[in-house]
């Protein structure tokens, strides 16, 4: 089975081409997990599916680490983006049809081979309610909303000095979101943009990037700010590097939201094991 491996923001992914080939299924789930451990297989956060669709120029299907297909990724709809032009569908401008539905990107490819900048069109989301965790200010410090994926977001001081796994694993596992599962966030302002960490769900620790966790932390920085509507641009710094978030801001919640950032190919291979199911 061929395979290429992509990192946005040292967010990475195994990319498969099933446009020709049925080589993977959505119940294969312990063969996903198989290529997605970092000790037995190839190793990656996540594996994506670039799947063919007669109204769309590709379709997105995304598997967690732990093999399940799991909910819209931001980073790896940046990376299969540039995986798809890779791979022939030579365009400036994408639509592409995932889980949570359909999503437009703009490519830029950059000066080194490989190397893209992909600004990714993620979902409206509405009005953003503080979490019931206020601190004596009275001022909100943590919020839950759905960017395509589900996040709490939380902002802390002396984020470095934060134990990520046991913040994570306390919120994710905590009667609220045990069933249903959520990403966390732990959130620091800083003289440049944002800084942010995130807990996966379905990795189950902490990962280098996470781009919905990037889009959820920008629009909650601007609700606990309580600013007026507008056009915003926030810079937000990972663990991995750094991504972009655009959106507009209403009343009635958040518009045009991208997320924006590098998309790098770091390899390609063939495994074996990886037979065309037809």
């Amino acid at each position: 089975m061929q395979f290429s491996k992509y990192q946005g923001a040292g967010n990475d992914f195994i990319l498969i081409d099933q446009r020709e080939h049925l080589w993977l299924r959505r119940e294969d789930t312990s063969r996903i997990a198989h290529l997605c451990n970092r000790h037995f297989g190839i190793g990656a956060d996540g594996l994506i599916l670039l799947q063919a669709h007669p109204a769309y120029d590709f379709e997105m299907v995304y598997f967690n680490a732990d093999g399940r297909e799991s909910t819209l990724c931001g980073n790896g709809g940046r990376c299969i983006v540039a995986f798809a032009y890779q791979r022939g569908i030579r365009k400036k401008r994408y639509s592409f049809l995932a889980i949570d539905g359909p999503h437009e990107a703009e490519l830029t490819v950059e000066t080194s081979p490989g190397h893209f900048w992909v600004a990714l069109h993620m979902r409206d989301v509405g009005p953003i309610a503080p979490w019931p965790s206020g601190d004596a200010s009275g001022q909100a410090q943590a919020f839950v909303l759905d960017t395509g994926s589900p996040h709490y977001v939380r902002w802390v001081k002396a984020l470095e000095d934060c134990d990520m796994v046991q913040e994570g694993r306390a919120v994710r596992y905590s009667a609220p979101f045990r069933a249903p599962g959520i990403n966390v966030n732990l959130v620091e302002d800083s003289r440049e943009g944002l800084r942010i960490r995130t807990y996966e769900r379905g990795v189950e620790g902490e990962t280098l990037a996470c781009g919905t966790g990037v889009t959820a932390a920008a629009l909650a920085w601007h609700a606990r700010q309580n600013l007026p509507p507008g056009t915003y641009e926030v810079p937000v710094f990972t663990r991995g590097g750094a991504l972009t978030v655009r959106f507009t801001a209403l009343p009635s919640g958040y518009v045009d939201v991208w997320l924006c950032g590098p998309a790098v190919e770091v390899f390609q291979g063939e495994i074996s094991g990886g037979l065309a199911l037809k």
